[in-house]
């Protein structure tokens, strides 16, 4: 229904909405996790999107998480070129507009900064918020008259 099919990417989502990292999404879980996800403000969407892209949980997304995220959510052409070339030049220049503590991986703070300087770049290692029209479908549907 909200157009996300990356499997890493609805992992981070599951995982973000399972707090209490119990193997599974309580009610509380799903509808704390629905209101951000549906109406959330920027600052709850920053802390939802950092989260998703932390892959491994260590709260920071490191250069393989950006690598495996770009990798998967890049529609890649057929070139001579080695494809992952083009994916580690790119993590390169992310790193150098958003690692500003210059420690070679993104912490909250780091991603943060960069969000609140440059809006696009909330989900910039792959889609992991719905876009209106799907939040606006989603909403009609739930709220129909049965």
């Amino acid at each position: 229904m909200f157009g996300m099919t990356d499997y890493m990417i609805m992992d981070g989502v599951f995982r973000t909405f399972d707090k209490d990292n119990d193997g599974s999404v309580s009610v509380k879980e799903w509808i704390e996790g629905l209101s951000v996800f549906l109406r959330g403000s920027l600052e709850e969407k920053i802390k939802y999107c950092f989260h998703v892209y932390d892959l491994n949980g260590d709260n920071y997304i490191s250069k393989e998480e950006m690598f495996q995220l770009l990798k998967n959510s890049l529609n890649r052409q057929p070139t001579e070129e080695d494809p992952d070339e083009g994916i580690k030049d790119l993590v390169e220049i992310t790193l150098k507009k958003m690692d500003h503590d210059h420690d070679g991986r993104l912490s909250f703070a780091d991603f943060e900064k960069a969000v609140r300087e440059e809006d696009l770049l909330l989900e910039g290692f792959g889609i992991c918020l719905p876009d209106n029209t799907s939040i606006e479908r989603y909403e009609r549907h739930l709220f129909e008259e049965q």
